[in-house]
């Protein structure tokens, strides 16, 4: 609960709900709202996803700390608590892309991306709203927006080329690890990494 607690302390909100789906991290956070005496704003609830709000309950969203592809399936799982005027703040450790693409398919606009450093590793932060979601990937390649961000593509900071550069190795050395494998599934693979490559490369020119 230290992000509510957060929020709360400095006026950002002033009530927030912190769910929490394990055990050990839910008495966490109710000793953390305790201890920060805020138990008059903060609500701690024990639950999967947005199983924790009522329909239209909050007027934004953050789901943090994990996966894109968790990510969206919370989100994809909650669709029905979703009232469409929240503001989604998420943030993946990896695979941003999966969110892209499903609040493209769900109708939500992306508004900003950040991307940062902290203790040698590398976060996306994603923030939407309901509005009209090719709208920031105009003027740019679709593919490589949605791979990369259309926000952190035209912004092109060093964290971002850092990020892209790292990939590329990792891909790079894949490719040479399935080289001599012939089946189907393997060729499909080095074909989705080459094309991921490609985008990459010409992004980073």
């Amino acid at each position: 609960a230290y992000l509510p607690c957060y929020a709360v302390k400095e006026g950002i909100v002033q009530k927030a709900i912190a769910g929490e789906v394990v055990e050990g991290p839910f008495q966490s956070a109710l000793s953390q709202v305790r201890e920060s005496k805020l138990e008059d704003s903060i609500s701690v609830r024990k639950g999967n996803g947005l199983e924790v709000i009522s329909h239209g309950e909050v007027t934004a969203i953050t789901i943090c700390g994990m996966g894109g592809s968790l990510i969206t399936s919370i989100l994809e799982n909650g669709k029905s608590k979703l009232s469409a005027r929240e503001t989604l703040i998420l943030q993946p450790n990896i695979g941003a892309q999966f969110i892209r693409k499903w609040l493209i398919a769900e109708g939500w606009e992306l508004k900003a991306e950040e991307i940062l450093e902290e203790d040698e590793k590398i976060y996306e932060i994603l923030v939407a709203e309901k509005g009209e979601p090719l709208k920031p990937y105009r003027e740019l390649s679709f593919e490589a927006a949605e791979l990369m961000g259309p926000f952190l593509l035209k912004e092109k900071n060093p964290i971002f080329l850092k990020k892209w550069t790292m990939e590329l190795k990792h891909w790079n050395k894949i490719l040479k690890q399935i080289e001599s494998s012939e089946n189907e599934r393997t060729q499909e693979k080095k074909e989705e990494i080459q094309k991921s490559i490609e985008l990459v490369e010409e992004a980073l020119q």
